[in-house]
């Protein structure tokens, strides 16, 4: 049976013409890459471009032109210039703050001397000091506390000052008589009652220890049942202390 040319084609493209035509398929696409290519690139660029240069297609107004943003890359500075700059000025050297003079050390104070007590009477304790307990009082007949010592000694005895200090009151007491109240300072305070009248110091007089203030007498009246003697008081703070604690034992 005889073939037509279209069979025989046939054959021919299902055969070797097959491999033909892919041939010219991929040469065609080869060939369109590379004139894109120019296409894209513009004229007298040798060097590649860095970064990510945005790339505008060609509309029919701007055929054949692609238009690449410039590329602000920052100049080298050349040997010379470096050399030209001015050298880093030396840092300023930290002046170290004055320090003021050394104050010369002040003489030492002595430091205050230590008190002195005297007995301001000789005599045995007839009356004990006694703040915790009730003891009977002949006198005024009942039973009471005793804030100081009775120090039995003769009238018209002179009473000398317990420490130093200052006189702060002189009083006639109803009860205990003539009173001479003594600040030692430190809050210690010292009170001289049953003295005669018209004592030897008035308020505000310096005395020492051992400075006559006065004498023994017979004005306490809620004593007045127990022998000639000087009631004695100590008070520190405002709280009355055994006056003993301060005499001296001899």
């Amino acid at each position: 049976m005889k073939r037509t040319l279209l069979e025989k084609l046939g054959d021919f493209v299902l055969g070797k013409g097959f491999y033909i035509v892919l041939f010219l398929c991929v040469a065609t696409i080869g060939i369109s890459g590379y004139y894109l290519i120019q296409t894209l690139t513009p004229a007298g660029t040798s060097e590649p471009v860095t970064g990510n240069p945005t790339v505008t297609l060609p509309d029919e107004s701007t055929a054949g032109t692609v238009q690449s943003p410039p590329l602000n890359i920052p100049s080298i500075p050349t040997r010379q210039e470096s050399l030209e700059q001015p050298d880093d000025p030396q840092p300023q050297r930290q002046t170290e703050p004055e320090t003021p003079e050394e104050s010369k050390p002040s003489a030492q104070e002595d430091p205050p001397a230590p008190a002195v007590y005297t007995w301001p009477v000789r005599g045995a304790v007839i009356g004990a000091f006694n703040v915790d307990t009730l003891a009977y009082d002949e006198t005024m007949g009942d039973w009471r506390t005793h804030a100081g010592v009775d120090l039995d000694t003769a009238v018209g005895t002179q009473v000398l000052a317990l420490r130093d200090g200052q006189v702060t009151r002189v009083e006639q007491s109803d009860l205990m008589g003539t009173m001479v109240t003594i600040d030692h300072g430190d809050g210690m305070v010292s009170r001289y009652a049953n003295l005669a009248e018209n004592p030897g110091v008035a308020e505000g007089d310096r005395v020492t220890t051992g400075d006559v203030i006065g004498e023994v007498g017979e004005t306490a009246l809620a004593e007045s049942k127990l022998a000639p003697h000087l009631h004695l008081e100590v008070l520190v703070d405002g709280v009355p202390r055994d006056p003993m604690a301060y005499i001296p034992k001899t």
